[in-house]
């Protein structure tokens, strides 16, 4: 690896953002430049419907705009752009903080009419990022859903979730609940690499164990699936989750859409520069040719040979570990919009 590659970072530098008007050629970045900062924004709603077709949610809620965790593959990289920023090293290091979250959140339960339906927090960006140990919005924002009985799922890389364990049970306990990890891999060296700022493999497992004991319902993305680097570990991932606890899991073969691409081109050609050229390859072998693909449906999916065998190893890894196993269905019978536990009248 370049002696000069920062540890602990995706991005190595900012990629060009697409919408500016002017390009310029990015230059190496200063240690200051590095320091993660954070910006309050004051957004007028915090609640997005979600309609894409072949996305299994109907709202998303996300707290933080961009991500400390530094995932190279990660998808919400491009929407920093239309921030005005990089979806590089900016993506990382500049974090926007929707402290009115909360505020937001319990007007939109309290709309004349509204029709309450599960709420995912972490469509976008991660609501468990390190930031959140010391803002604690995702915090507020359970305890919100858990005073007006509205049911939330989560999706995290973070074992800081446990700190919310008193809010989680009694959401669990009236199926208000869900909570999902992802966990591309668990080969600690390269989870180190790809994703720096998440939480330890084993840690994630244990999270996954210990909310699993205390009632509270846990499924597991393998996400993304990289040919040539991951792909191997799919039976492995599969049986270590089940074992934590479980109870389902689902996949996602890696996709390198707009300036997600110079990233994961430029990581793991730093990181892995023995295979990294075996690696691309592959993906663009599912891809059409290309490395990204934005086609509903077929995007999670992949084509040719290469993608036909990771479907059909997940398939074999569904019938050996998780059978028996499925995600309890969230209600939102008790939700009256309103703090109280009042029957509506109208």
């Amino acid at each position: 690896m370049d002696k000069n590659f920062i540890k602990g970072q995706g991005a190595q530098r900012n990629e060009h953002n697409r919408f500016d008007r002017f390009s310029w050629e990015p230059e190496d970045e200063e240690p200051e430049s590095l320091k993660v900062t954070f910006t309050e924004v004051f957004p007028k709603t915090i609640v997005n419907a979600v309609n894409s077709p072949d996305m299994r949610m109907d709202y998303s809620l996300n707290p933080y705009q961009g991500c400390e965790h530094g995932c190279s593959y990660c998808f919400a990289r491009p929407t920093h752009e239309f921030w005005g920023y990089s979806a590089g090293v900016d993506f990382e290091r500049k974090i926007m903080v929707k402290k009115n979250a909360p505020e937001l959140l319990e007007k939109f339960f309290r709309k004349k009419g509204y029709t309450p339906k599960t709420i995912s927090l972490s469509g976008n960006t991660d609501c468990y990022q390190p930031t959140e140990r010391k803002f604690e919005i995702t915090r507020k924002l359970l305890q919100l859903c858990l005073d007006y009985r509205h049911p939330v799922s989560i999706l995290t890389k973070n074992a800081l979730v446990l700190r919310d364990l008193d809010i989680l049970k009694p959401l669990a306990e009236q199926d208000l609940v869900t909570v999902s990890f992802s966990i591309p891999t668990i080969n600690e060296e390269i989870r180190r690499k790809m994703e720096p700022r998440t939480s330890s493999v084993n840690n994630k497992l244990k999270a996954i164990e210990t909310l699993s004991q205390n009632g509270i319902a846990v499924g597991v993305m393998v996400a993304p699936v990289i040919p040539g680097l991951t792909s191997d570990e799919s039976l492995p991932i599969v049986k270590a989750i089940a074992d934590a606890g479980a109870k389902s899991f689902s996949y996602v073969i890696v996709r390198l859409n707009d300036t997600v691409e110079p990233v994961f081109v430029n990581w793991i050609n730093a990181h892995f520069p023995d295979r990294a050229q075996k690696v691309l390859n592959l993906i663009r072998s599912m891809r059409g040719g290309s490395l990204g693909e934005k086609r509903f449906h077929e995007r999670y999916k992949g084509e040719g040979n290469i993608a036909e065998l990771i479907h059909n190893t997940f398939a074999l890894a569904k019938r050996k570990y998780f059978a028996d196993r499925e995600m309890p269905v969230l209600t939102a019978e008790n939700f009256t919009g309103t703090r109280a536990q009042q029957l509506r009248l109208f």
